[in-house]
């Protein structure tokens, strides 16, 4: 079959800490051809066994605004003294090559994306309850309470933003939602109509949330 290749946008993932957006993200990467993550810029250093152009675009801080001023970023933020973007540029090639470039970016830049690429795909991600969310974010069982207080916190920010989103996507068994953002990314960029699926999904977390930060100390029984 001949002719151009098929139109691809930027798929944005978001979702509370500890939901598993980074590990969707690498399964639909490392499995489907027309899926690819974008290579970042940076004024940090480069590490050890860091390659310039494949493991980040490595400029400097005069390189990096300059990029600003002229819009050159989908998206950037200053982190701890450093400058982190995703080029514009970068996005809009991979589209035209007919790869959708994947980004795994908090909800703050999922919407600067799109703003910079209107035809973006933004997907939140979801856990099935917040009992679940909950026991994710305590892992071992090793944090302090002010820490997941915090954490409950910037997820619940993030949901209340959430109806931005195009699509929620639950994760509750890592097979299916892979199967499910793979099939959304394919069916279209951001459809015209909103937001749509799993929206009551996601009010339901956000009231369940605001519960347990209610609570004189957190537990939740298993």
């Amino acid at each position: 079959m001949s002719g151009a290749p098929p139109t691809a946008w930027p798929v944005v993932l978001s979702a509370p800490s500890g939901v598993g957006k980074t590990t969707i993200a690498r399964a639909l990467v490392e499995t489907e051809e027309d899926f690819a993550f974008s290579v970042s810029a940076t004024t940090r250093e480069p590490r050890r066994g860091e390659v310039h152009g494949v493991d980040y675009w490595f400029l400097s801080e005069a390189e990096f605004l300059a990029m600003v001023e002229d819009g050159g970023f989908a998206e950037w933020a200053e982190v701890h003294g450093d400058f982190y973007g995703t080029p514009k540029e970068s996005l809009l090639r991979a589209g035209r090559g007919g790869r959708h470039v994947v980004l795994d970016i908090d909800v703050q830049g999922a919407l600067q994306i799109r703003e910079a690429v209107p035809e973006a795909l933004l997907l939140f991600i979801l856990p099935p309850s917040v009992e679940s969310l909950f026991r994710r974010l305590t892992g071992r069982g090793t944090e302090k309470e002010a820490t997941l207080r915090r954490r409950l916190n910037t997820a619940l920010h993030e949901l209340e933003a959430a109806a931005a989103f195009d699509f929620f996507v639950i994760n509750e068994d890592l097979e299916q939602a892979v199967s499910e953002v793979r099939e959304l990314a394919r069916g279209g960029g951001a459809p015209p109509e909103g937001p749509s699926g799993r929206l009551e999904d996601a009010r339901e977390l956000l009231e369940g949330i605001k519960g347990l930060l209610q609570q004189e100390q957190l537990v939740i029984d298993n």
